[in-house]
């Protein structure tokens, strides 16, 4: 997949200023599979630049391209169709549902594409250090534990990009480097790349490519 802005900026963020090195109002291209970090505070617009890939934000200015095509002209079929098959996302605000349980989310996902056999989700679970809580409700976990499952979740499903906004706000280092492992490891097998954003920590990531806002 091959990823192409041409100066684009979010309406939000028209006031503030943006550098040379800013993926705002600048052209880049990026050829994955790639392995690629976005680093910057809150605030900055790393959710908007995840959502705008994503198609969720549709308030900017310039031209995002996806394989080529410019993603301004996809229709709803197209969306649904990139997002099953090529795109993956772990959402900052995570979206489990929360009266439904760990194994139902992730049943949910994978019923889509079939993509992973159910001893899979168990044993991802319990690579993560929640395989005991397959059967609770999502709303009784804690922040760490729904973003483990949300991380799970990101992995059911072919993908040729892995976007990650702030996935490991509320793990330890240890529970981010297993995490983090294990989507490297999902990543390679689905010869894809992934975006990670984060506010400075890298947990051992061992980037290609740095993108700066």
């Amino acid at each position: 997949m091959t990823i192409e802005f041409n100066n684009v900026l979010p309406f939000p963020l028209q006031e503030y200023p943006h550098g040379p090195e800013s993926v705002w109002k600048n052209t880049f291209k990026i050829d994955f599979p790639k392995k690629v970090v976005l680093n910057a505070s809150s605030g900055k617009g790393k959710s908007t630049f995840v959502n705008t890939i994503y198609g969720i934000r549709q308030d900017f200015e310039g031209t995002v391209k996806l394989d080529n095509a410019d993603i301004s002209n996809f229709t709803l079929d197209e969306w649904i169709e990139l997002r099953r098959t090529k795109l993956s996302i772990i959402f900052q605000d995570l979206q489990l549902f929360p009266e439904l349980t760990v194994m139902q989310n992730l049943q949910l996902k994978n019923e889509l594409t079939n993509h992973r056999e159910e001893s899979r989700l168990i044993e991802m679970l319990e690579l993560l250090g929640i395989g005991d809580k397959q059967n609770q409700l999502c709303k009784n976990l804690s922040l760490g534990q729904q973003q483990r499952v949300a991380i799970i979740r990101s992995l059911l499903q072919p993908f040729e990009l892995l976007l990650m906004d702030e996935p490991f706000s509320h793990l330890d280092d240890n529970n981010a480097k297993i995490a983090l492992d294990l989507i490297a490891k999902e990543t390679e097998l689905n010869n894809g790349g992934f975006i990670l954003t984060t506010l400075g920590g890298y947990h051992g990531f061992d980037y290609e490519q740095e993108l700066n806002l």
